[in-house]
């Protein structure tokens, strides 16, 4: 079956955000942590130093609605990635109450900023985003009237 996920990049917090959002969503990691260490070594690279090797390469959560987060750590130096947050994503989330998005926005926001409270908007749903203690902005738009 299709689906569509999204991926986040991380420079060596992964599994901790990953923990992060696991309380939050109240779910269980898709499988187990693959790790760096897994990967075979490839010709002509230095062998990976034991910090690289305990990185997150994959990792994966369902949250809402059949949608799942995926990570890595960004080995910027070993893969030539370099990690820029900015604010080209958001998380959109469509939670089927406003006590869910109450919740998952002070959740999501802890440690982190609410850069515009929960409200009523013009078009009749409840809306408000945050970022995250990683960076990550997400938003909500509930359309239930209570």
């Amino acid at each position: 079956m299709a689906s569509t996920s999204t991926y986040l990049y991380f420079a060596g917090k992964t599994e901790k955000a990953f923990a992060f959002y696991k309380s939050v969503f109240r779910s269980e990691f898709i499988g187990e942590i693959t790790r760096f260490s897994a990967m075979p070594a490839m010709e002509g690279q230095p062998p990976m130093a034991k910090a690289e090797q305990d990185q997150v390469m994959h990792m994966a959560l369902p949250i809402l609605g059949g949608h799942k987060l995926v990570g890595t750590d960004v080995l910027e130096e070993r893969l030539g990635i370099k990690l820029i947050l900015g604010n080209n994503v958001q998380i959109l989330l469509e939670p089927d109450t406003r006590a869910d998005a109450d919740r998952l926005c002070k959740e999501l926001a802890e440690s982190g900023e609410v850069d515009m409270p929960l409200q009523e908007m013009p078009w009749g749903d409840y809306y408000g985003s945050c970022i995250d203690q990683f960076g990550v902005q997400w938003v909500f738009n509930c359309s239930a009237k209570k």
